[in-house]
């Protein structure tokens, strides 16, 4: 081949060398953005060399509509573990032991309870034997039981000096059969304190110390607690929990004695110990006759009437099995949960919303993320979701000896607790509300 004289370009080189030079004026011209980009978006150069920014078709967190469902699912179980940990790390667990009240009427209704009245009276009696100095009558009420619990009434009183046993009325109309009970068992109470306690209550030795000391520590007029609850059957198990879980979880519980807000309460009726000059204030359970969930309807009157009212951590100072299997839970939740909220229709609607976004949809959405991302939220958020949610419930599983299988199982729950609110809201339009062999057509 031939040789060129050195010094001299070729052809080929002179336009390589202009073409070269031409590209790096360009690229001056046109410089690249700085890295690193927005996620989502990637670099793109035309023929010339100029640089443009491009949107990605893969998936971003950056996108509107996952930022707001994200927001949705992570915010309302952020919250609940926030008002969560704030209830369990400020809320008492037992008080200092005070003297209790001098003079003191236990009172109990009953209606087909005969699987537990004996052991509800006799655990009353041994609380009371703790104290000799404290005058104590126990008054029970038999609403017209079909089963035996009126001959184990019987069978207590010629045992116990202390049992009293009035004759059952009927039940007018108007009145819902608790209240009634209720009504009638204040009306034979002779001491100036009032327990009422339910028949599936067990005191424990230091429940007359405790709501003492709580009535003290908050110079309450009315005391409400909720005994630690026993679960047997699977149901029981996916349930029952969830009655702690609603109760921390949106109401910092301290403050409820500080407020005189008849909506910022929580109460449990299986517990109630007042005065009897503060249930003469709030007109005793005749003001609130009608109503199913007599504890949420005391507990307003109450402050309504300028009223101190105190929620304890009833763990240490009684247990309780409410229900025996899934058709009492279900019947009794159905009756308690929309009555309870007022029969507020939007209200329900909030805590259906509310219950699923925390409880529910982390759960339902994080596999779905892996498997279908460009279906779901971006995965990090639905894990820390759902961490949340495990830990907080194992954190309320250790607090209030709950079983482990409600913490696994607890997704599941929440779904069965939305089905039976969704019941309570049918049977309530229905009129066909039902407790203890009763209908209740106009709850």
């Amino acid at each position: 081949m031939r040789q060129h004289r050195r010094g001299f370009a070729t052809l080929p080189e002179v336009l390589s060398t202009q073409q070269t030079r031409r590209q790096r004026s360009l690229t001056a011209s046109y410089p690249t953005p700085p890295s690193p980009l927005r996620a989502g978006h990637s670099v793109r150069r035309d023929h010339l060399g100029a640089v443009g920014v491009v949107a990605s078709p893969s998936r971003s967190l950056s996108s509107r509509p996952a930022v707001l469902l994200t927001s949705l699912i992570v915010a309302p179980i952020a919250l609940a573990t926030a008002i969560g940990l704030f209830n369990l790390l400020t809320w008492p667990r037992r008080l200092r032991a005070a003297a209790p009240p001098a003079a003191i009427s236990v009172l109990i209704p009953a209606r087909n309870e005969e699987a537990n009245i004996e052991d509800c009276v006799r655990s009353v009696a041994t609380a009371a034997a703790a104290h000799p100095e404290m005058q104590l009558e126990i008054i029970a009420y038999d609403d017209h039981s079909t089963d035996r619990t009126s001959h184990i009434l019987q069978t207590l009183a010629s045992e116990l000096p202390a049992l009293r046993l009035p004759a059952a009325k009927p039940l007018p109309a108007g009145w819902a059969g608790k209240c009634h009970a209720c009504h009638q068992l204040a009306s034979h109470a002779t001491h100036p304190h009032l327990l009422f306690i339910d028949a599936d209550v067990r005191l424990l030795p230091d429940a007359f110390s405790q709501l003492a000391a709580w009535q003290k520590r908050y110079n309450a007029d009315v005391v409400s607690a909720v005994p630690a609850q026993v679960t047997g059957s699977f149901f029981e198990h996916l349930i029952l929990p969830l009655l702690h879980l609603t109760y921390v979880s949106w109401l910092p519980l301290l403050l409820i004695p500080h407020t005189r807000r008849a909506d910022f309460l929580a109460m449990n009726g299986q517990i109630l110990m007042t005065s009897r000059q503060a249930y003469a204030r709030i007109g005793g359970f005749e003001a609130i006759r009608d109503a199913l969930v007599d504890d949420m309807a005391f507990g307003r009157r109450a402050k309504e009437a300028g009223l101190t009212v105190a929620f304890a951590d009833g763990t240490h100072l009684a247990r309780c099995r409410m229900y025996r299997d899934a058709p009492s839970v279900w019947e009794g939740f159905t009756k308690n949960i929309y009555p309870g909220m007022g029969k507020n229709p939007a209200l329900l609607l909030l805590v259906v919303i509310l219950y699923l976004s925390a409880f529910v949809l982390p759960f339902l959405l994080l596999p779905l993320s892996v498997l279908l991302p460009a279906l779901a939220p971006p995965t990090t958020p639905l894990l820390v979701a759902v961490a949340l949610n495990l830990l907080y419930r194992t954190l309320l599983a250790i607090r209030f000896a709950h079983p482990p299988l409600s913490v696994l199982l607890h997704p599941l729950g929440v779904l069965a607790l939305i089905a039976i609110a969704l019941n309570s809201f049918r049977q309530t339009l229905r009129g066909q509300l039902t407790w203890a062999g009763r209908t209740y057509p106009n709850a």
